[in-house]
């Protein structure tokens, strides 16, 4: 539960952070990147409803963990932004695309085996193995992506705080 926290909690804070810089990312939209994150973790619906049966309701054979992948996580974004309204598709789609990529990058952090899969599926099958920095059992990195997130925001709050009052008048005396 703390990878899942730690994804969602480091897309909230990227989203933040350039919110600072692009006033069109509000706090709501900031939640479609913490969605996004979540995306690339759609092949664990194995556990919820298995291939098979799923192939026997549909006839076709079915696997669930091209979702782990930018091919499959590209599908998602597309049919994630075709269900908003029109104005607001692309910032949906750029936003669940930056949620899904900081779940890609912390995860080619994972100590292997879990930090090895084919994530440039369908371009190519081969894995991607890097050393590794933290295992998903890890329990620190939840509090780490906390204390992020807490003062992403309370910087993010302190910066349009300001960028809202009004600018002091300078008066010349003379």
């Amino acid at each position: 539960m703390a990878d899942m926290l730690t994804h969602v909690l480091i897309a909230f804070t990227l989203a933040t952070l350039f919110s600072i810089r692009y006033q069109w990312i509000t706090s709501r939209l900031a939640s479609v990147a913490m969605a996004g994150s979540m995306i690339p973790d759609l092949n664990r619906l194995k556990w919820v409803v298995s291939p098979e049966t799923v192939e026997s309701v549909l006839g076709l054979s079915v696997s669930w963990r091209p979702m782990h992948s930018i091919g499959g996580v590209a599908i998602a974004i597309c049919i994630g932004a075709l269900l908003v309204r029109p104005q607001y598709r692309r910032a949906v789609a750029i936003l669940l695309t930056l949620g899904a990529l900081s779940h890609f990058a912390l995860d080619l952090l994972l100590v292997p085996p879990a930090g090895s899969y084919r994530y440039l599926w369908p371009l190519t099958s081969a894995d991607i193995v890097v050393p590794g920095f933290y295992s998903s059992r890890d329990r620190w990195t939840a509090p780490v992506a906390i204390l992020l997130a807490l003062g992403t925001r309370s910087l993010a709050q302190r910066r349009r705080r300001r960028s809202l009052e009004p600018e002091p008048t300078v008066r010349a005396d003379g």
